[in-house]
């Protein structure tokens, strides 16, 4: 089992930035399996208190998270996600390749949910804005490396708009896209993520690809020659 003490991309007195393993939640799930909430008293670095997640990465989602040290830096940092000052970057491989390098995805999302297929979220003029700018970072048999960079934050943004957006669902994506991953969840990393504090030094990290991406044919080195 991965320690998440191992984990630790950013350390400092308000903030801890976790690169989280795909496959491991962030609350704890119906089913009783294990969460990042069952690491948190190991996260402590020296401190009374349990760091608290600020935001929610999927469980199959990858990368980049953040928890509060204490309840007013948990504020702050609550605030900025909300007011969208917070800088997020995703990768994901996508089970096709675009015409285009790169684009503009606005379509807005609602929530509904089915007695068969339990809740999602589709696009829906009723719906909330949601904005993500898309790169393209490579591409090998069939598929394609893209960088997301959302500029909302909305539930399940970045699939949905892969999916209805780009037109290609996320490889491993059971919900939006066609379920066939390599390896333990969907190809979906959270790769930098940056929380603005004022006159301090943002809290920042960047997560390097799990080995899941390489199984693909995607690798480190190609983001890092993008640049991103």
């Amino acid at each position: 089992m991965t320690l998440l003490s191992d984990q630790v991309l950013f350390i400092d007195g308000e903030a801890l930035i976790l690169d989280k393993p795909a496959g491991l939640p962030v609350d704890a799930p119906r089913d009783g399996s294990m969460s990042v909430e069952n690491h948190l008293a190991s996260l402590t670095f020296g401190f009374q208190r349990w760091p608290l997640p600020v935001h929610r990465l999927d469980r199959d989602t990858s990368g980049c998270l953040l928890l509060a040290r204490n309840p007013k830096a948990h504020k702050r940092f609550a605030a900025a996600f909300e007011v969208g000052t917070v800088e997020k970057r995703y990768v994901a491989v996508v089970d096709g390749v675009p015409a285009e390098d790169e684009g503009r995805i606005e379509l807005a999302l609602k929530k509904i949910s089915s007695a068969a297929r339990g809740w999602r979220m589709i696009p829906a003029r009723d719906g909330k804005a949601a904005v993500t700018l898309w790169r393209k970072i490579a591409e090998k048999d069939g598929r394609a490396l893209i960088a997301f960079t959302p500029a909302t934050g909305r539930t399940h943004q970045i699939r949905v708009h892969a999916a209805h957006g780009l037109g290609f669902g996320i490889v491993g994506d059971a919900v939006y896209g066609t379920g066939a991953g390599e390896g333990p969840g969907m190809l979906l990393h959270s790769r930098f993520l940056s929380i603005p504090r004022g006159e301090k030094p943002p809290a920042q990290a960047t997560a390097m690809l799990p080995d899941s991406f390489a199984r693909a044919g995607f690798d480190e080195a190609m983001l890092t020659d993008a640049g991103f």
